[in-house]
C-alpha cells in the first residue's frame, strides 16, 4: 500500500515478521521531503518495531520506533552528515534526529527536538 509518492507499507514494516506497519504521516512528511530535496532513493533499513523486535535489536525501551514515528534510513550516493545537517535545519526545533555512520535516525517525536551523534 503506497503512503506517498515514494514510500509505500512495507517498507516500514517490522522486520521479525509480526505485521507491525503503522507509520505516522509526519514521518512520512519528513522522510518525502528528503527524498525530494536530495533527489536519490531513500532505504529505510529499520522502520516499525513491535516491543518484543525493539528489545532485540537493543533499542530503547521507549523508542519511537514502537509507535511507528522513527526510521533509520539511508539516502543512496550521499554522506549521513549530509542528511543530517539538512534534516536539522528543516526539522529546527522538533523531531528527533540522529547521525550515525552510515545512517540517520529521524523521528516525529512533539515533545521537542533531541539530537545525537556525531556532528
Amino acid at each position: 500500500m503506497k503512503l506517498s509518492r515514494h514510500f509505500n507499507r512495507r517498507e516500514f514494516a517490522c522486520k521479525c515478521g509480526c505485521g507491525a506497519d503503522t507509520v505516522d504521516a509526519e514521518l512520512i512528511q519528513i522522510l518525502e521531503h528528503t527524498r525530494l530535496h536530495f533527489k536519490r532513493p531513500i532505504t529505510i533499513t529499520s522502520g516499525v518495531r513491535c516491543a518484543e523486535h525493539n528489545k532485540r535489536v537493543g533499542g530503547s525501551k521507549n523508542s519511537y520506533h514502537i509507535l511507528g514515528r522513527a526510521a533509520d534510513f539511508k539516502v543512496q550516493g550521499v554522506s549521513s552528515k549530509d542528511v543530517y545537517t539538512f534534516l536539522a535545519d528543516y526539522l529546527n526545533k522538533r523531531g528527533g534526529l540522529g547521525l550515525y555512520s552510515s545512517w540517520v535516525h529521524v523521528d516525529s517525536r512533539s515533545n521537542g527536538p533531541a539530537r545525537w551523534g556525531n556532528k
